[in-house]
C-alpha cells in the first residue's frame, strides 16, 4: 500500500451504520469515520442527539434503525445496556440482521453472547467498550488515543474487533465474556464512586469557606491517583495509615457538623475509612491495636456540635 493511500481507498472499508447517536456512538462513529469507514446512517431520536449527530457525524443522514441496520456493513450499537437485548431481539424477530454482518456493541455489562440472537441470522458479535467517560464532543476523539476497549468476541473474529479498537486510535484489552460483569463493576466502582467521592469532598471545602475548592484539590487528587496506580495499597497515606483514631473522631464531628449538607458524605466517609482501614490491616500497614481503635472511633456516633 503506497505511504500516500488516503484511508478510503484502503481495503477493507466499511459502510457503518450508528444506532445511538448519544455521548459514545457519535464518537465512535466519527473515529471510525476518520480511520475510512463510512458512516452510512445514523438513528438520533432526541433533540440532543440529533443535534450531536450534526457536528460529529455532518452529512450522515439520520435514519430509523431498521433503515440504519439495513444500508451497513458494520452496525454501531451504543445505546442503554439495558435496552441492548430488547433491541437485538426486536431486530431478529423482523429479520433485520444480515449473514456476515459485523454487529459491534458499546456496553460493558455484556459480552458478546448478548448478540446471539442475531448470531443465529449469521451476524458477527464484537463487544467494544471504551474505558473512558465521555463529553460527546470531539474532545474525546483525542482522548481515545489514550484509551484502553474491553474487547469480547468469539475466537476466530476476535482479530477483527481488536483491528477495529486499533483503528480508532486506542488499546483494544480482551476481556472473557463470564468476566465481563466484574470487569465492569471495576469501572463503575473506580469511575463513577469516585465522582461522588470528589464531589463530596468539594463540599466540605465550600462549607469550610475555601472559594476554590477544586484548585486547592485537583494537585492532591491528582498525586493520589497517579500514586495508588503505580503502588496500590502503598501509595496510603493519612490518618487511617497512621492509626490516628483522633483524627479520624475529630473529622466526623465536623462533617457531622455541617448538618443535611453532610449527611450523606458521613456515611460516604466512614464506609471508606472502614475498607481503607481492613486494607491496610490486610496489607500489615496497620497494627490490629490501630486498627481496632479506628474502628471504634469509626463506629461511634459524632456528638451534636
Amino acid at each position: 500500500m503506497s505511504e500516500t493511500q488516503r484511508p478510503a481507498d484502503r481495503p477493507g472499508r466499511l459502510g457503518v451504520g450508528v444506532i445511538g447517536a448519544g455521548r459514545v456512538g457519535a464518537v465512535l462513529g466519527s473515529a471510525l469515520r476518520a480511520a475510512g469507514h463510512a458512516v452510512v446512517g445514523v438513528s438520533a431520536v432526541s433533540e440532543a442527539s440529533v443535534e450531536r449527530a450534526s457536528v460529529l457525524l455532518p452529512g450522515v443522514p439520520v435514519l430509523e434503525v431498521p433503515d440504519v441496520v439495513e444500508r451497513a456493513e458494520l452496525v454501531l450499537v451504543a445505546i442503554p445496556d439495558d435496552a441492548l437485548p430488547g433491541l437485538v431481539s426486536g431486530l431478529t424477530e423482523t429479520g433485520a440482521w444480515q449473514p456476515g454482518q459485523l454487529i459491534v456493541h458499546t456496553s460493558g455489562r455484556f459480552g458478546w453472547k448478548v448478540l446471539e440472537p442475531a448470531v443465529s441470522r449469521g451476524a458477527i458479535p464484537l463487544a467494544l467498550h471504551p474505558a473512558m467517560t465521555f463529553t460527546g464532543t470531539s474532545l474525546d476523539l483525542s482522548r481515545l488515543v489514550d484509551c484502553c476497549f474491553g474487547v469480547t468476541a468469539p475466537g476466530p473474529v476476535l482479530p477483527i474487533a481488536q483491528a477495529l479498537v486499533v483503528e480508532m486510535g486506542a488499546e483494544p484489552v480482551v476481556i472473557d465474556e463470564k468476566m465481563r460483569g466484574l470487569y465492569h463493576a471495576a469501572l463503575a466502582h473506580g469511575s463513577n464512586h469516585l465522582v461522588t467521592l470528589v464531589a463530596q469532598a468539594l463540599d466540605l471545602l465550600r462549607a469550610a469557606g475555601v472559594e476554590d475548592a477544586s484548585r486547592l484539590l485537583a494537585p492532591l487528587l491528582s498525586a493520589s491517583l497517579d500514586n495508588s496506580l503505580r503502588g496500590g495499597d502503598n501509595a496510603l497515606t493519612g490518618p487511617v495509615a497512621r492509626g490516628d483514631a483522633g483524627t479520624l473522631a475529630d473529622h466526623l464531628r465536623a462533617i457531622r457538623a455541617t448538618g443535611e449538607r453532610g449527611e450523606g458524605t458521613l456515611e460516604t466517609y466512614r464506609a471508606m475509612a472502614r475498607a481503607t482501614a481492613d486494607r491496610a490491616l490486610a496489607s500489615g500497614r496497620l497494627q490490629v491495636a490501630s486498627a481496632e481503635a479506628l474502628l471504634a472511633a469509626l463506629n461511634t456516633e459524632p456528638p451534636e456540635q
